[in-house]
Parts: structure tokens; sequence; C-alpha cells
């Protein structure tokens, strides 16, 4: 017996936009932070350091966050948090540990585990809680195993599980059979879930979620003339009560990564303010003299947005919209093979079992933090209607509330942990010790 009511699972759905960690039974996660952290190769840190003992101002500045949340691994130092990054330093690059979803580079996978269980999040010793991991729908034997030995091995957990997204989606729900529809930062997926399971055969993916919607907002918007200053690159100061005026900062050093992660920070608070979802597939002429909307800069200037509010949230439905976007060409090549949202789903059902189709159209689960754009769901439903058979009921569900939408799969972990039934399932330190980490493909199907 793990669960129950002394000791509580920790729950983490590391996904390629956000972590979210915290504790089984809760409804929401404690910790949300960043899923890429900034990496400082130590050669050019211990240059600049020189520098900086000559200048003598900056020493103290620099060693404030060194204390915690940052572990100097090999030769480059890891900056996890949302703090650590809002902070701007010399040569810092921003490193994502997933590529297409799947983990690429496990020290900084380790790094963010270390983070969620630190003073700063959790404040827990990994070794009294078991551990409820969500995984991507198709991640691989191996990485499976490198998970269970990591946690076994470096964090001594008593136990482990590990959970599909779409399953745990499915469970957040109420349900155990559904179509899961996950609309993340790094892509959309496309899921069907039966009695608990994924049906792997059926499952659908696309490289269009949240941030290739941000980075078609931020070129639409430079392609007009509009510079996104990041927060650092400036400073406002007061001339008269009320009235500020901006001074321009230089950092030299500063990478380029590191420079476009606060622009993409910017840009998608702008897509989450002002997109939406249009009613009916996006067409220059019609949205052409839309109203438009305000949005205020960091820097203090106030742009207006018109066409892109409805053009950018579209490309979800219709990708080869992203071909009309200046500077997204690059996409040009891998867009013929990526399908819009409604086409996905269609795609998937139709893969699956005869028998369960009708009710895989009637329950159509949104979840992600892309599927609480305005209008989403109600477009979703709509095409959908169009585009599937007369028999089917279809169905678009989303919880009404963003949050909800944005945590489901950390939701839907949070109840199967705290279930009574499903203390027998875990995976244990023991079992780990006998049989070794290639158990885990018969603990967790």
């Amino acid at each position: 017996m793990y669960g129950g009511d002394e000791v509580s699972a920790i729950v983490i759905d590391l996904g390629s936009h956000t972590c979210k960690a915290g504790y089984a039974g809760e409804d929401a996660p404690k910790a949300v932070f960043p899923s890429v952290v900034g990496a400082i190769d130590q050669m050019d840190v211990d240059e600049s350091d020189d520098a900086e003992k000559n200048s003598g101002s900056g020493e103290s500045k620099n060693n404030i966050r060194n204390v915690d949340g940052d572990k100097a691994k090999g030769k480059r130092k890891l900056y996890v948090g949302s703090q650590s990054l809002g902070y701007r330093r010399d040569f810092m690059e921003v490193v994502s540990p997933l590529k297409d979803g799947i983990v690429a580079d496990w020290d900084i996978v380790d790094s963010i585990w270390d983070h969620a269980f630190s003073r700063e999040c959790l404040l827990i010793d990994p070794k009294e809680h078991p551990m409820l991991l969500a995984e991507p729908s198709s991640n691989a034997q191996q990485q499976r195993e490198r998970a269970a030995e990591l946690m076994f091995e470096k964090y001594k957990a008593p136990a482990l599980f590990l959970a599909k997204n779409a399953v745990l989606t499915s469970f957040a729900s109420g349900r155990a059979t559904s179509l899961v529809v996950d609309c993340g930062g790094g892509s959309t997926t496309v899921a069907p879930v039966h009695d608990g399971y994924v049906l792997q055969k059926a499952v659908a993916t696309s490289p269009i979620g949240g941030e290739f919607l941000t980075d078609c907002l931020m070129k639409s918007l430079e392609s007009k003339g509009i510079a996104m200053k990041p927060r650092y690159s400036f400073r406002r100061k007061e001339i008269r009560p009320g009235e500020f005026q901006t001074v321009d900062l230089d950092f030299p050093n500063t990478s380029e990564s590191y420079k476009l992660y606060s622009q993409r920070v910017i840009a998608s608070d702008i897509k989450e303010c002002v997109c939406r979802a249009p009613d009916t597939p996006y067409d220059e002429s019609a949205y052409s003299n839309i109203p438009t909307t305000s949005y205020e800069l960091p820097d203090g200037q106030t742009i207006e947005i018109g066409a892109d509010r409805f053009k950018i949230p579209d490309v979800l439905f219709n990708p080869s919209l992203a071909h009309s976007i200046p500077g997204m060409e690059s996409f040009a090549e891998i867009a013929p093979s990526v399908r819009g949202l409604p086409q996905m789903v269609i795609d998937s059902i139709n893969k699956c079992d005869v028998d369960i189709r009708r009710e895989l159209f009637s329950s159509i689960l949104l979840a992600g933090g892309t599927a609480s754009m305005q209008q989403l769901k109600e477009r979703l439903e709509k095409d959908l209607l169009e585009e599937s058979p007369q028999a089917a009921r279809v169905k678009v569900l989303a919880s009404g509330n963003a949050t909800e939408r944005r945590f489901s799969v950390w939701i839907g972990g949070s109840i199967l942990a705290s279930l009574g039934s499903f203390q027998q399932m875990w995976f244990s330190k023991s079992e780990y010790e006998e049989h070794g980490a290639s158990y885990i493909q018969r603990k967790c199907p």
C-alpha cells in the first residue's frame, strides 16, 4: 500500500511547454514552470567572470540564485524555473529537453525534476512518495525504462507508475472511452481511448501546437514592422508623473535563443489575450476590414491587431494558411503531410473498430493549453458536423474552466493516483530490484 491518507503520491506532467507537478488528490498542480531551461557553458562563464571581477560591481548580483535551483552539470550550468529564466545572463542559451515530445536530453529532465522537488516548488523528499508520471501516447520502451531507472536509482522513489496523457485526460472528465484531442505547446495529438487504454494504431499527431501559432503571430507582426522588445532590453524612466520614457539597454553577450525566448513570452501573451478561432474558415477578403483590438507591449507602445486575431488560430484547422505568413516558408516542406484538426479527428476515428466509432464521435474531449482558446470548441464541433457521417452524433466536450483544460492531464493523474482501487497497480522498488527496468512494460501497459 503506497497511497492512503498519510503519504500522497506526487503527479508530474512534463509537457513540451510547461512542467506541472503536485500532490495526488488535489485539484490543481502546486508547481507550474516552463519546461525549457537556461544553460551556460562553463567556458563562457569563466571568461566573463574575470571581466566582472575587474569591473567589481556585477559579482554579487550574479551569485544570488546560484545557491539553489541550479546544478552545475559537467561543463554546463542549468537554470530552471520561471524566476531563473526571467533573469538575463550573459551567454545563457535556452534549451528544451524534448524533441518532438520525446525526451532527448535526460540531464535537463533530471534538473527539472530536481527543481520540482526542491524547496522552491513542492519541498518533498522523493524517497517518501510514489511518483505518477504522465507520458506521451507514443513513448518508446527505452524512454520508459530510462525514466524508471532515474526515479528508482537516483531519487530512490518507493514506487512508480507511467500513465499515457490521453488516458489521464479521459479520466479527468470521468470517462473510460473517449477521443482525446490534446492541443499542447509542441504538437497536437488525437488519441482514442477505449476502456482506459490508448488505441495506438489510431493515434494522429501534427506538429502544429501553441508554439507554432506563437511563431506565426511573431512573424506576422514583424512583417508589419512591429518589433517586440524583450523585457531585459530597456528600462522605463519616469520623466513626469505618469509619463514614461523608454531607455534602451545594450547586452551584447545575450544569446539569440534567449532573445527569442523573451520575445515569444510576449507573443504568447498577445495570442492568449486577443486570438480566437473564427466561426467560419478564414478568408482574406471577409476579414480585411474587421475592427482591430489594441494591446500594450511591455515597452509601453500600443499595437493594433486586426485580421491576425482570427487568421493565426485558423492555422489549426487549415495548416496551409501558414504559407501566407511571411517568414514561415520553412514550414512549406512538411505542410502537405499536415492535416487540419477536423481531418485528424475523422481519420483517427476511422482507424478504430466499427463498434466504438459512434461512442468516440459523441465524446470528443478537448484538452491542453491551446484548447483554452476562445471559440475553438464551437468551431471544431461545427466542422465535424459537416464532415462526419450522418449517423454520428458529434459532441465536443471541453471543461468550461480554462485552468481545467490546461491541466487536464495532471488532474487525471491526481484522480487516478488517489483511487483506492489503483493502489495495487504501482510498480514498486522491490519489483524493480527483482525484475529490472524492463518490467515497467508489464506493470504500466
